[in-house]
């Protein structure tokens, strides 16, 4: 599955000819984690906060393809974003693996991924440059098997979606 996960409203006919499911964070109701622990122990995969939140992060784990779309906001995803990304622990189990050196969580049933994301608006090299650092890091605990990090600015965002949706088509 292929899937779009943005933190605004895109207005791309491509994508629904595609056959792309595009979720809109900032059209949803997604509270912030409160740091529980609930979806690990009291309902493991699920989270205890009965929100939007609840219908996107299985959406995340079974897609194959993701483009994430969030305006860069301090060398990080914007709000909605990271709020949404937080939500997603459930698809994570509590147990610790080593990976390439590192501990990381073991996935529950997640999908690898070839993952895209798309950071837009008026960003500085020093930001790029920290996003991409929190971008590889994110990597690993989000099972992407191939990831590729693009730059945007807010006039350019929907034709670099476009451009990115084409591409899957071409696979």
């Amino acid at each position: 599955m292929k899937l779009i996960i943005s933190d605004r409203h895109l207005d791309i006919p491509e994508i629904k000819q595609a056959s792309v499911e595009c979720i809109d964070l900032s059209k949803l109701k997604i509270a912030n984690c409160i740091g529980c622990f609930g979806c690990w122990v009291k309902t493991p995969g699920k989270c205890v906060i009965r929100d939007d939140a609840t219908k996107v992060y299985p959406r995340i784990a079974e897609s194959d393809t993701v483009l994430y779309v969030s305006k860069v906001k301090f060398g990080s995803y914007d709000l909605v974003m990271k709020t949404m990304l937080e939500r997603s622990i459930p698809i994570q189990q509590a147990f610790i693996r080593l990976f390439n050196g590192e501990t990381h969580h073991v996935q529950r049933n997640v999908a690898p991924k070839q993952a895209i994301v798309l950071g837009y608006g008026d960003i500085s090299p020093e930001e790029r440059d920290v996003f991409c650092q929190l971008i590889a890091r994110n990597a690993n605990n989000m099972n992407f098997a191939h990831y590729r990090v693009r730059f945007a600015t807010e006039q350019g965002l929907e034709e670099a979606v476009r451009e990115e949706v084409l591409k899957w088509g071409a696979q």
